[in-house]
């Protein structure tokens, strides 16, 4: 008989608190990889980074946080110059107006500031729970929720710790597992280890230190064989 949907979580309670333990000692600076100077250039960079790697956004971003120094900049900018600036991060003219859109509404709102709070942040265009979690969690230490992207997706389910498909499903459900202080360290790491370690074709079970913590290892190694 399959365990009812009580059974697992209470499993996942009782594993929790390992699972942490362990990405704690494997990732110890979990820092984000953007590379930015204060939060401005977080919420930029972040905004850039939505599929695309974080190895391609650093390139981009040292001439743009050259040119562009405030939101104020960034809302004055043209947009067929923005699109060209940043056109390698994939889906250019989309984020390029996100961006114009975002920072002139920095600019009029909140007197150019980047705001502290989940509310504040998601109203600005082009700025998502997701981006709004990076941004609030890295650059002001505030937990407002758990990130939610792919290796985050893909891992926690792994680890049996969600069922959920819709971002914000799983979200929820991790910040049910999740003591709060411990929301934005439990994805930074989880990213780490989705990328070096859970691949989604290629996870290395064999030398993954979840594996007697994950109820999908076994199956995932022998899906391998």
């Amino acid at each position: 008989m399959a365990p009812s949907k009580k059974q697992k979580n209470s499993d996942a309670v009782r594993r929790i608190g390992k699972i942490l333990a362990q990405l704690k000692e494997d990732y110890p600076d979990s820092s984000i990889a953007l590379d930015y100077s204060n939060p401005l250039q977080l919420l930029i960079a972040t905004i850039l980074s939505a599929q695309c790697t974080d190895v391609r956004v650093n390139k981009v971003t040292p001439d743009l946080f050259k040119k562009y120094k405030s939101a104020r900049d960034f809302a004055n900018a043209n947009q067929a110059d923005l699109e060209q600036e940043i056109r390698s991060t994939g889906f250019f003219r989309n984020k390029a107006k996100s961006i114009i859109t975002c920072c002139r509404a920095l600019v009029e709102r909140h007197n150019g500031q980047v705001p502290k709070s989940m509310e504040e942040l998601v109203e600005l265009g082009g700025v998502g729970r997701k981006t709004a979690n990076c941004v609030l969690g890295e650059a002001y230490g505030i937990n407002s929720g758990v990130i939610v992207d792919t290796h985050v997706r893909r891992v926690s389910q792994r680890l049996g710790l969600t069922e959920g498909e819709d971002p914000e499903k799983i979200e929820s459900d991790l910040m049910q597992l999740l003591p709060q202080d411990e929301w934005y360290r439990f994805s930074s790491t989880i990213i780490l280890h989705g990328r070096n370690v859970c691949d989604a074709r290629k996870p290395d079970c064999q030398n993954c230190s979840l594996f007697s913590l994950c109820p999908s290892g076994e199956e995932l190694m022998k899906a391998r064989a």
